[in-house]
């Protein structure tokens, strides 16, 4: 007999080899017809996998965040299955659940493949769902699995294979379908009740441009109709809020082929949105006791080497340049903490004169590939709003919890009330991925901990998700329509002091190690301003909107007036303009509302003779009229009432 332990604290005891559905058998016959998968000991497994010493286990169903990754997972099997089927001769490279879904990246050889297929495979995929086959997982050795991807002619599995360790290794199996994979997945395939695939695109094997560039298809499966198609209409509003399609209306910002990909130019209006996010960011900065600084865009290698980050990410992310002197080696600046840590070495520190905190909106450059590249979300140029605190060991969980405030206050501030924290840490069986002494991670791990559980966060632990110089909280905030996003980021550091040899006098007269804490609440400004987009859908806050009103007088006679008027609010420092065509008052109407300006005030013969402006607010209509001082005062109310 085991003993098996539920997450309510209860415990169970069973005979040794019983399943997780059949644990859920015994519990409720609803809740085991709702079982996907199981955690056990910290580990998902499927839940037709015996069970044969004690374990705490977990049953996961739809409504959990991994029972979505294995329903996803398994799709991607189903999907497989169907492509072998009707395209014989295929081939295979990985699968994976992502958030939203699934892909599969596939060799076709030499046929022809597009979005026109989608509907053949997911009837198939349907056809064979409906056959409700069992996933059957099968231990096997890495001689059998490289003899069996061999005779199968699927490179892209024997490449797989020749990086796994012996006794790892494992295959599934659905129907006529079997893949190389370590699971794990749904009971059978008749959980799968709808089936969407979403696009198509090429991906290089293993992200490597120098290889072979595979078909990725992506695709969504639901256990009802119903959600599925929830979801599309989701994506529908998702496409019209998609930030590149509104950055582009609202002429916030631009690209260019001739400047080069992935480098976001903005435009007046986008870079006054900007300018008042940094703005808004430096004065709260301000109050808590920062001091702005600039670094260069470049920085010789040893800078990063010093560092450790040219060792971890080497020609991932820096991206060398010419210099006049020959044998020097310079780079675009991936990254501001190693500048920041020189910056620190400038003089002298006492014990008292920590914590120093060094606040800088530098832009960094990182290479990303062609393929990868979208929007504002992933560019080669961004923005960071880059802070690195140093002080003394002390002082560490409460300086931690001080910049979890400034996070939370941003947030409410731009409207994302929905958020979770990341704890982040190392992985225990993957240490050679960080750097610095068991010690330090220990110290660091905890101050992160304690100060999240202080300040009451909603938080989940992550093995692995650690950068590779300390643990991070990182807030994962959910928008409007329910998606996810990662913004803003904390990280407590002690191996880039040790690295730059920072120190600093203590009450004792002698020589410590300063703690460095790294955090960006913005994370990048591009990034945040593509998730502010679709979030609000680029209806952003009055305070932050670029114009909050323009003026639209009737015909030419009325311009005058109408720029007396925005000359008397433009000196109360609100922000608007003029439209000016010789449009007709309706299409002028029309537009505004398109370019989603909060308020337009139209100006015809018994607005000028009577001294009165006609207001419109975007979305609601008519407000009436009303002198522009009162629309001035309604203006300024408003702001201070919903301002940060």
């Amino acid at each position: 007999m085991i003993n098996i332990t539920l997450p309510d604290g209860s415990v169970r005891e069973y005979e040794s080899g019983i399943t997780s559905f059949q644990i859920a058998q015994s519990i409720s016959e609803g809740l085991a017809r709702n079982v996907l998968a199981a955690e056990v000991n910290g580990v998902v497994w499927d839940s037709t996998r015996a069970i044969e010493e004690d374990a705490t286990v977990r049953l996961i169903t739809w409504n959990d965040d991994l029972g979505k990754a294995t329903f996803w997972h398994s799709s991607a099997h189903l999907m497989a299955e169907a492509l072998e089927a009707l395209y014989p001769g295929t081939k295979f490279g990985i699968g994976p659940a992502i958030e939203t879904g699934f892909y599969y990246d596939v060799d076709f050889g030499e046929r022809e493949f597009s979005s026109d297929n989608f509907k053949e495979i997911e009837d198939k995929m349907l056809e064979l769902a409906r056959k409700k086959s069992a996933y059957v997982r099968t231990p096997i050795s890495k001689a059998n699995a490289l003899e069996f991807f061999t005779e199968k002619d699927d490179e892209y599995k024997l490449d797989l294979i020749k990086d796994l360790p012996d006794g790892s290794i494992t295959l599934y199996s659905q129907g006529n379908f079997t893949d190389l994979c370590r699971g794990p997945h749904i009971p059978n395939t008749g959980f799968i009740k709808a089936v969407k695939l979403m696009n198509v695109a090429g991906a290089y094997w293993r992200g490597d441009e120098s290889r072979k560039q595979l078909t990725r298809i992506y695709g969504v499966t639901y256990p009802k109709q119903s959600e599925l198609t929830d979801y599309l209409k989701l994506i529908e509003e998702a496409k019209k809020r998609d930030h590149r399609k509104l950055g582009k209306e609202l002429e916030l910002f631009m690209f260019s082929e001739k400047v080069g990909m992935g480098l976001p130019m903005w435009l007046p209006k986008g870079t006054a949105l900007r300018e008042k996010l940094v703005n808004f960011l430096q004065k709260a900065q301000a109050k808590s006791g920062y001091q702005q600084v600039v670094t260069p865009h470049i920085g010789n290698k040893n800078l990063y080497v010093t560092s450790g980050h040219y060792e971890k990410y080497g020609a991932d992310s820096f991206q060398p340049i010419k210099t006049p002197q020959e044998g020097e080696e310079f780079f675009l600046k991936p990254m501001n903490c190693p500048h920041h840590c020189e910056m620190y070495k400038f003089k002298p520190h006492s014990y008292k004169d920590l914590p120093i905190r060094f606040a800088e909106f530098g832009t960094v450059y990182r290479y990303e590939q062609s393929g990868e590249l979208h929007g504002l979300t992933r560019v080669r140029g961004f923005t960071q709003d880059d802070a690195h605190l140093f002080c003394r060991p002390d002082q560490v969980k409460e300086e931690f919890k001080k910049v979890i405030d400034l996070v939370l206050y941003v947030f409410k501030a731009l409207g994302f009330n929905e958020y979770t924290a990341q704890i982040s840490l190392r992985d225990p069986a993957n240490k050679a991925k960080y750097i610095g002494t068991d010690e330090n991670w220990a110290l660091a791990e905890s101050a992160i901990i304690e100060a999240a559980a202080e300040k009451e966060l909603s938080t989940v632990v992550v093995l692995g998700e650690a950068a590779f110089y300390g643990p991070k909280l990182d807030f994962m905030v959910r928008d409007a329509l329910g998606r996810k996003w990662q913004l803003g980021t904390i990280q407590v550091d002690y191996n880039l002091p040790e690295r730059f040899e920072l120190e600093y006098t203590g009450s004792d007269n002698l020589k410590h190690r300063p703690v460095m804490i790294h955090r960006a609440p913005f994370g990048s400004l591009e990034r945040f301003v593509a998730v502010l987009i679709e979030h609000c859908a680029g209806n952003f806050p009055l305070w932050l909107t670029p114009d909050q009103f323009i003026i639209l007088p009737i015909s030419e006679k009325y311009e005058e007036y109408a720029n007396k008027v925005l000359e008397s609010l433009n000196n109360s420092d609100i922000r608007g303009l003029i439209d000016l065509r010789d449009e007709k008052i309706g299409r002028k109407i029309r537009d505004a509302e398109l370019k989603k300006i909060p308020y337009m005030l139209i100006i015809g013969e018994k607005e000028m003779s009577e001294g009165l402006v006609s207001v419109r607010k975007h979305g609601e209509g008519d407000l009436g009229s009303m002198t522009a001082e009162a629309f001035e005062k309604q203006l300024l109310t408003e702001v201070t009432i919903n301002k940060y």
